[in-house]
């Protein structure tokens, strides 16, 4: 009998470990689930709900901050021409501020806004500036060198520019050896017989290069392939409000020389179609890439990185 109570004694200890009123000791300061926190637990439903509706705010604000910028400090930009050779080659990627001359109405990123007469905090252009501008009637972003100013007048006689019936400076610098890629091509059509192959076995294109040096002393590279009807213009009187600009690559460039039904800018541009200046260069593609990331780190051009598009410096 001793042995069959101890077993009894046994089973009700199981089952008083097991009942309804069992529990195991709570120490103070235990947290404390009930069984409905612990049922949702279970069932792995997130503890927090992600909030759509702030994400989208947090996007839109993060959009206007980006297009602020690019509207009122800098944005980037792409050369799609060779218009100004041999300072700016197809590829190059480049840095635009908007400030230097004021704000006006092709400020903005998108050109939605019609013509607004004016520039606010306004400022003319230096003689010799590089600058981004929409032509009037387009929303295509031109890029150009200022070359006259409001005012004045200017002509072309023989591939020499003049303003107010003075010749600007022009000194022969000898041959430039452009590298040949899949950007810069050298079209034996607008460079006929201008196609070699270098010491080194690649290719290049050998353009003529003359150096300005403006009224202010500021200088730059231009190219010259010999006459052609873009060497004689004018005389042409610049109205105020106005600028007149020039590609550096003389014999292939649309602008204030020619007429709008020719591809040019049709003569002077008014200052309020002058989006921003060109500052420098970040970095340049010759074209090879493709969507394959390996190919990219290829595709950088050597020594364009932090090349500056300001004029070697004169007096102001």
């Amino acid at each position: 009998m001793a042995s069959n109570d101890l077993a009894l004694e046994r089973e009700e200890s199981v089952d008083a470990a097991s009942g309804d009123d069992a529990a195991l000791p709570v120490h103070d300061g235990d947290p404390v689930m009930n069984p409905d926190e612990a049922s949702a637990s279970d069932d792995g439903e997130p503890p927090h709900r992600t909030d759509w509706w702030g994400e989208i705010k947090g996007l839109f604000w993060l959009v206007i901050a980006v297009l602020g910028f690019h509207t009122l400090i800098a944005k980037p930009f792409y050369i799609p021409s060779e218009s100004m050779l041999p300072g700016l080659l197809v590829g190059d990627r480049l840095i635009v501020t908007k400030y230097p001359y004021g704000y006006s109405f092709v400020s903005p990123t998108f050109h939605v806004l019609p013509f607004i007469h004016g520039r606010l905090f306004g400022r003319m252009p230096q003689r010799g500036d590089v600058v981004i501008l929409t032509p009037p009637g387009k929303e295509t972003d031109y890029i150009k060198r200022v070359i006259g100013l409001p005012g004045e007048t200017i002509e072309g006689r023989g591939g020499t520019v003049y303003i107010n019936g003075k010749p600007i400076q022009r000194t022969a610098e000898g041959p430039k050896l452009i590298p040949v890629d899949a950007n810069s091509r050298c079209d034996r059509g607008q460079y006929p017989g201008r196609r070699i192959e270098g010491e080194d076995g690649k290719l290049y294109c050998r353009l003529p290069i003359y150096r300005e040096t403006l009224t202010n002393g500021r200088s730059y590279e231009t190219v010259d392939l010999g006459r052609t009807v873009a060497d004689d213009f004018g005389p042409v009187h610049i109205p105020e409000g106005h600028v007149f600009l020039m590609g550096d690559n003389r014999d292939n460039s649309a602008d204030s020389r020619f007429p709008v039904a020719d591809g040019g800018l049709g003569g002077p541009v008014p200052w309020e179609n002058i989006g921003g200046r060109a500052e420098f260069i970040p970095f340049s593609l010759n074209g090879s890439e493709t969507w394959n990331p390996a190919t990219w780190f290829g595709a950088f051009r050597s020594g364009r990185a932090g090349k500056t598009l300001h004029p070697s410096p004169g007096k102001q």
